[in-house]
């Protein structure tokens, strides 16, 4: 088959039409960059992604990752490739000049992850792992630490991790158990047990930097006195080199359901000897400064589950172009030949609705890369306010929201293929496998939607959320004024307004005594919250190509004719078709689970619940 990863003309339309970042390149931050210096840098990350990573894919899930003699190696495909990486500069393209990166905005950063994060997470993890342990230690570390690190890990010599989760205490990081005692030399030595830690250890780099939470003997029990450690697997000397081993080490690796190229590790800390850390921060600061890369990482995972999402509805679409099977079902058609199943209404209707949900988030998760830069270059601090505002309220929805519908995209995809797609001849199995996990790490969706309903609607006294419904409205607004668009605005608006109502109705609960039966409704909120925002997003869409397309056709006596012909105008009329299908087929539906919501069904909290979940 074809290698798909994402659609480069589908990137260019949502980054100079729908979002017209041209405007980022007159900014005094990112005067010196212009759009044949983007497309250059994004031409590059494709080209590098389909001759070096993606062949790792498939090879590296059958390979897998060993864990031999306490030492994990990982595919041996991945070395070559890592290189190249490294080379490439790929890790910290949005970092400063100053540390190693290449000072892009995030959002071209953003469009080049499409094609290296989409062509093999399990690869990918590496870099982007790195890169947000070197962003935290720039942003938190002190002089020595910053000299130490941070170059190392932005351009790939070094690795980096994120220790949170222990055996027992899962998402509530709270309870951890590992402990720091102070010694003279200003470190700490930590003792403790970390789970389900990617790339925890490995063979690429010769020395790993190891965030990890723990707590000093003496702090407050909680999240409030949780502090930081920066733990090298090997310890480096004040000059830089490498010294000791410091008694990191993995004591396993997961046998998992997909990701098997990414080593998930058990991690243990000071079993056999001394585990030195440096304090990062403050002590009892863990967690706000832990919040700035789960922040980031979470947003990462919303791209992953798109990007799964993404590759498999470009396999399905092209398989579906050239499998003959059944006949044309058009009244009066004479020929009894077998036609490609793309002609067939039922796949029609499958790659329709997998076309909605990858388009609508790849809007969204570059709009949220957008926010970062227009956040980076407002001059005024209630704009910076504002963007990072809609960061905070957006990061949920887009983890578990695109996570979501990029594993339901690859169902849809494996279904277009029938057998075949539940076979390892063909991608759409092992990318299904390797989306699962996005729904779960980083904290579980259900988790995210606690999060959106209990914190972020009320975030910075309901200011926030006012402020992405008004958001919403000038999209429908800017789509109002389009004859042909304005019933699409029109039914957006009724169910946006609708999910304002539910908003307010819920929240109101969230500080009453139904606080649990408005939790039971936390993530069918945030279900609808993605709904709306992606048809917001295709109406955006359509908005930017309506006019677009009339240029084509102007004084065509066959417009038809035309959009079938010219592959732009095909494309264009293609964002309008998208809206109307996803606007017209899924708002009912969202508005349906709006009423199931305000109806606020008590039977899952009810005292007896417990009875009625098996023996």
């Amino acid at each position: 088959m074809a290698q798909l990863i994402a659609d480069r003309r589908d990137i260019d339309f949502v980054l100079y039409d729908q979002l017209g970042i041209d405007k980022l390149f007159q900014t005094e931050r990112y005067g010196t960059i212009d759009r044949p210096l983007a497309d250059a840098v994004i031409d590059a990350a494709r080209q590098f992604s389909l001759n070096e990573i993606l062949p790792t894919y498939a090879a590296g899930d059958r390979e897998g990752v060993r864990f031999d003699n306490g030492q994990v190696q990982v595919p041996a495909c991945f070395h070559r490739a890592y290189q190249h990486y490294r080379e490439g500069g790929w890790l910290a393209m949005a970092e400063a000049v100053e540390y190693g990166g290449r000072g892009l905005p995030q959002i071209i950063a953003q469009a080049a992850r499409d094609y290296l994060t989409g062509a093999n997470f399990s690869f990918a993890a590496f870099g982007i792992l790195g890169q947000g342990t070197g962003k935290m230690i720039e942003r938190f570390g002190n002089a020595r630490q910053k000299s130490l690190f941070v170059a190392k890990l932005y351009s790939g010599e070094w690795a980096g991790t994120m220790l949170l989760t222990e055996p027992g205490a899962g998402s509530d990081v709270g309870a951890l158990t590992t402990t720091a005692v102070r010694n003279a030399d200003g470190t700490y030595s930590l003792k403790g047990n970390k789970i389900f830690i990617t790339c925890g250890d490995h063979d690429l780099t010769p020395n790993i930097i190891h965030p990890v939470l723990a707590r000093i003997k003496g702090a407050p029990e909680g999240s409030k006195g949780i502090s930081i450690f920066l733990v090298p697997k090997i310890w480096v000397n004040n000059d830089g080199t490498l010294g000791e081993p410091n008694h990191i080490t993995c004591t396993g690796i997961e046998e998992k359901m997909g990701l098997h190229g990414s080593p998930t590790c058990n991690m243990s800390l000071g079993a056999d000897g001394p585990c030195r850390g440096l304090l990062l921060g403050a002590e009892n600061q863990g967690m706000p400064i832990i919040f700035q890369m789960v922040t980031a990482a979470r947003l990462s995972v919303g791209q992953q589950g798109f990007l799964h999402g993404s590759a498999a509805y470009l396999y399905a679409a092209d398989y579906a172009r050239s499998r003959i099977q059944g006949r044309d079902l058009t009244p009066g058609n004479p020929s009894d030949q077998p036609v490609p199943i793309i002609r067939h209404p039922d796949v029609r209707r499958m790659l329709m609705r997998m076309k909605a949900l990858v388009d609508g988030m790849r809007s969204l998760t570059f709009y949220v890369a957008h926010l970062f830069d227009l956040e980076a270059t407002a001059n005024d601090t209630d704009d910076r306010d504002r963007y990072s505002g809609l960061i905070a309220f957006l990061t949920p929805v887009v983890k578990a929201y695109c996570s979501e519908r990029g594993m339901e995209v690859c169902d849809l995809a494996m279904n277009v293929f029938g057998g075949y797609g539940y076979t390892k001849e063909y991608p759409i199995e092992q990318l299904m496998r390797d989306c699962k996990i996005t729904t779960i790490y980083e904290s579980t969706n259900g988790i995210q939607a606690v999060d959106l309903l209990g914190r972020k609607i009320g975030l910075r006294k309901g200011e926030i959320f006012m402020l992405f419904l008004q958001t919403v409205r000038a999209g429908i607004q800017k789509a109002a004024k389009i004859e042909d668009l304005r019933a699409l605005g029109e039914k957006l608006e009724a169910a946006l307004n609708r999910y304002g109502e539910v908003a307010v109705f819920l929240s109101k609960r969230t500080r009453g005594a139904d606080i649990k039966l408005a939790f039971t409704q936390a993530h069918p909120f945030l279900d609808v919250t993605g709904d709306i925002i992606l048809a917001w997003m295709l109406l955006e869409r359509a908005a930017c190509a309506h006019p677009r397309l009339q240029r084509l056709t102007k004084q065509a006596p066959d417009a038809a004719q035309i959009i079938t012909a010219n592959g732009e105008a095909a494309f264009l009329d293609g964002q309008i078709k998208t809206a109307a299908y996803f606007i017209s087929t899924t708002l009912p539906v969202t508005i349906g689970k709006i009423k199931s919501i305000m109806q606020g069904d008590t039977a899952a909290i009810m005292e007896t619940a417990e009875r009625t979940f098996g023996a």
